[in-house]
């Protein structure tokens, strides 16, 4: 009986694999039924018998308390981005500069979540998220689930390889027409819902949503033998890994960019959401001789596809209140799927903007996800006007208190000026908790703005008062003993915040978090702060007479005082607790200024390393700047340096420079 089981998985398991994995199907349905129907019938009466690479193994059923973090024995490096043909012809000339005539493989850069898996005698036995690229999650449950990941490969081998979970679009249809019967939310895009997948403490969930698989990546090939990723792809392959079969070996770069543009045309027409096109130099020695950034290796990088446009109706203009009381228009849109997301709102900036887009409500527009993220109006299809559109008017009066608006001279913005405004109390709680200021976690936008409605929370000091309403919160929808637990340690931890990250959270108008930290880095604790005049203020460098008056009002208004003092009471640090500048010849009493897309750092890690040095990060160039450091499409600012014979550094260099 036992040697009919085993024989039972090397049949399924090699079925499995020629029609999942090489969608060369062996045996018929019927074939497959039967032989999986009698694996679980003498599974069922030998359940001790049951191996881990047995194909039931793959119907998921397993329930985990949480995910268990992972350490990635070699990090799982993100790759940098080039987003032109220019971009693509630099990192080839970059690599040459080293003195390699590069050949590259050039790979679909599939839109899903990066996974590890780890075999053990060619026995899965981990499976991991990324996460920041050193540590991820534990979801060996959920991988096992899905039917092209091996259980057990084809050799008894020790290996680490690496892939995209990912869900056709096939998939997503047919999930979201189930959910619509259902009455349920619908899944927004494939890679949402891949995440969302493998992110289910319960693995039939994930079994459920049918996931799929590539590898692309082999960290040591040399440990195999192998010399070209080339011959690392066809590895894992033999190994029964399910490998892309766009993959392709291109003789230098112009192929590559023929590679690209061919991808691009084929893109809409794909079974599952692509972004770009990865590529990737052939050699390993050369890999080697490369090397690594901080953060990217030098030798592959990702072409992302240009931010797809799409065109939908401009239906309404409303308006949102900030927490400094500006008021801003936001275009609502008949909702339309962009980048894989849908979107209904972008926001319109200022009047300014609205007049010089001259954008009418019932207007055709085109839309786009600025850097693939944030929606955006890019113009308005004038010669589709009916003539029926309604041109835009400015609101005089609040549209949450219904005080008249301010303009201050000189500026495009119009303001709230009621300091009680129910718009401006949420979005000044907003600001406080969020990742630059005291990074609550667990007190995102909605939640504030529930908290705010349920008067849980009303001002500043009430959100270290939360834990009296424990037992309330516990009782909410979607929350519970552990997440109530966790939201109120880290309101606990945040009172121990370098005095920057309180200054900044206050929200006095002009101090933003880097003016934050020149000040706090100065006084060093927050009572001598606030006990400074305007004239000691604009002693300090780069703190102007704007920022000093700032400051001062802030701290003589009696309410806003009062709203600090009970928070010093409450037991918030007031002290700096950042690192003091170092001495470095190079960045010493210098300045300098960053532009373009970092890849490397980002713009606050740079700037921060900068600032510890002696130097001065500065958002503008002129006669005075030391040097100019560039990241990718550099602009303005690098055409006025190479006018001035100003230094520019890449980031590679500033990178060394720092030591």
């Amino acid at each position: 009986m036992q040697e009919r089981m085993n024989e039972l998985i090397d049949i399924i398991n090699e079925a499995d694999y020629n029609y999942h994995t090489l969608d060369n199907p062996t045996i018929t349905d019927q074939e497959y039924d039967k032989y999986l129907r009698e694996l679980i019938e003498i599974e069922e009466a030998h359940p001790d018998w049951v191996r881990e690479d047995s194909p039931t193994q793959h119907a998921g059923g397993k329930i985990i308390e949480g995910f268990t973090k992972v350490t990635h024995k070699i990090p799982m490096m993100s790759l940098s981005d080039v987003f032109s043909e220019s971009e693509v012809l630099a990192f080839d000339e970059r690599i040459k500069k080293e003195g390699i005539t590069p050949e590259y493989v050039c790979e679909l850069k599939i839109d899903g979540l990066s996974v590890s898996l780890l075999y053990e005698k060619g026995k899965l036995v981990r499976a991991a998220t990324r996460g920041d690229g050193t540590t991820g999650e534990d979801i060996t449950h959920n991988a096992k689930t899905i039917k092209v990941i091996p259980l057990k490969l084809k050799e008894n081998v020790d290996i680490e390889v690496r892939g995209e979970i990912f869900m056709n679009k096939k998939t997503l249809e047919k999930l979201n027409e189930e959910r619509k019967k259902k009455n349920q939310p619908l899944l927004q895009n494939c890679r949402n819902a891949a995440a969302g997948s493998i992110r289910q403490l319960d693995s039939k969930v994930a079994a459920e949503r049918k996931l799929d698989n590539f590898i692309y990546h082999l960290p040591d090939p040399l440990d195999y033998g192998l010399h070209t990723h080339e011959e690392a792809l066809e590895y894992m392959k033999k190994l029964g890994f399910k490998m892309n079969p766009n993959n392709r070996v291109v003789k230098n770069i112009n192929e590559a960019l023929a590679y690209i543009e061919e991808k691009g045309k084929e893109r809409a027409s794909l079974p599952y959401d692509i972004d770009g096109v990865v590529i990737k130099v052939n050699s390993i020695e050369q890999q080697q001789k490369l090397g690594y950034t901080a953060k990217y290796p030098k030798w592959a990088t990702a072409y992302k596809f240009p931010a797809e446009e799409v065109l939908t109706k401009l239906t309404d203009i409303i308006f949102t209140v900030g927490r400094t009381g500006q008021i801003t228009p936001n275009a609502v849109l008949e909702p339309v799927i962009v980048a894989g997301s849908t979107i209904s709102r972008a926001t319109l900036h200022n009047e300014d903007y609205v007049k010089e887009k001259d954008l009418k409500i019932g207007d055709i527009v085109s839309i786009r996800k600025a850097g693939d993220v944030i929606p955006e109006v890019v113009e308005v299809k004038k010669e589709r006007r009916t003539g029926k559109e309604k041109d835009f008017e400015m609101i005089t009066n609040c549209p949450m208190c219904n005080t008249p608006l301010v303009k201050k001279e000189g500026q495009v913005d119009y303001y709230c000026p009621n300091k009680k405004c129910p718009a401006r109390s949420i979005e000044e709680l907003i600001h406080f908790a969020s990742r630059d200021a005291m990074n609550i976690d667990g007190l995102g936008d909605r939640i504030m703005e529930d908290f705010y409605n349920f008067h849980f929370i009303a001002t500043l000091a009430d959100i270290y008062s939360l834990k009296d309403h424990e037992q309330d919160l516990i009782r909410l929808e979607g929350y519970g003993d552990k997440s109530v637990t966790n939201l109120l340690n880290a309101i606990e931890e945040s009172k121990n915040n370098s005095l920057e990250r309180l200054l900044f959270g206050l929200g006095i108008p002009h101090v933003g978090a880097k003016t934050a930290k020149i000040l706090t880095k100065h006084y060093k604790d927050l009572n001598t702060l606030m006990s400074s005049s305007e004239e000691e203020l604009t002693l300090i460098p780069d703190i102007g007479s704007i920022i000093a008056k700032s400051v001062v009002e802030y701290f003589n208004d009696q309410h806003r005082r009062a709203i600090v003092d009970e928070l010093i009471d409450i037991g918030l640090n007031t002290k700096y607790l950042g690192q003091e500048v170092e001495e470095n010849s190079e960045f010493n009493g210098k300045t300098f200024v960053l532009t373009g897309s970092l890849k490397i750092f980002t713009r606050e890690e740079a700037e921060e390393k900068i600032e510890q040095l002696g130097g001065k990060a500065s958002s503008s160039v002129s006669k005075k700047t030391s040097a100019v450091i560039v990241g990718e499409n550099p602009g303005s600012k690098y055409e006025k340096a190479k006018e001035l014979g100003i230094p520019i550094w890449t980031e590679e260099e500033f990178k060394e420079k720092l030591g």
